[in-house]
């Protein structure tokens, strides 16, 4: 009897345009590769060219220029399936397959859970590859920080965090921009004793200081150092002076901070 193989996703990420990251993921048995949105033409068809691989899909986080401005010109070049949130299916240009939250497609021989991650922006999307233990979160949870609320309010923002931390611990997460310098920074002032959170910061500070990208991280990771997902911290309330505070107000309050900082 013949063994069944899972095959392995393989994973390229790149920077473009000034601070975005570019994400291809690769299915090698069936063949299959997406770009996780289209921020920027030319370092997509570089990283193409680099591993070999041609373009068949996009998966689109949410409608924000600077992830979606390729889209057409690759779906011009390559034929693309364009996949993206069903809730902003008329600002995703090109887009051939609106999916929401709660709904699943294969992606090859994986399977890729849409996970609704308002907030951000109103109908923002991320994407979940549960046999890969790998999540792109878009602009929604980024390595010590979140999106600014642009068209959600902070109560969306929350649901929408919740869900991302509900994932496997071991999930690595990636995000479409490296911001990580700065959110530790701002993450220090609202938990300056945090042993787990200086040490990344220290640990951010070499890597771009190499010239070296700060993701991908993980949910566990974050749990124990970005303090847009420590609300029920104790240290963390006594801080703010919030120690009776709703776990949703005190994300409120962070989020502020973080607006002003």
């Amino acid at each position: 009897m013949k063994r069944m193989t899972m095959s392995h996703l393989q994973i390229e990420q790149f920077t473009a345009r000034t601070d975005n990251f570019g994400v291809l993921i690769h299915d090698p048995e069936a063949n299959l590769t997406a770009s996780i949105d289209a921020p920027e033409e030319k370092p997509i068809l570089d990283a193409l060219r680099r591993r070999g691989w041609t373009l068949t899909h996009i998966f689109t986080t949410h409608h924000h220029a600077d992830h979606v401005e390729a889209n057409l010109a690759l779906k011009k070049r390559f034929g693309v399936e364009i996949i993206g949130p069903h809730d902003e299916r008329a600002q995703i240009p090109g887009i051939d397959r609106a999916v929401s939250h709660g709904e699943r497609f294969q992606f090859g021989n994986f399977s890729v859970d849409v996970i609704s991650t308002p907030g951000h922006t109103a109908g923002e999307i991320s994407f979940h590859i549960p046999a890969a233990k790998v999540a792109f979160t878009g602009d929604t949870l980024f390595s010590l920080g979140c999106g600014r609320l642009f068209e959600g309010t902070p109560a969306t923002m929350f649901k929408s965090l919740q869900r991302l931390i509900a994932l496997p611990v071991e999930t690595e997460i990636y995000c479409g921009h490296e911001y990580s310098e700065s959110n530790a920074r701002f993450a220090l002032t609202i938990d300056p004793e945090n042993s787990a959170l200086k040490e990344r910061a220290r640990e951010i500070m070499a890597l771009r200081e190499a010239g070296q990208p700060t993701l991908p991280t993980t949910v566990l990771r974050e749990m124990a150092t970005n303090p847009f997902l420590r609300w029920h911290d104790p240290a963390i309330r006594r801080n703010l002076k919030m120690e009776e505070a709703s776990d949703e107000a005190v994300f409120t309050e962070i989020r502020k901070r973080k607006d002003n900082f």
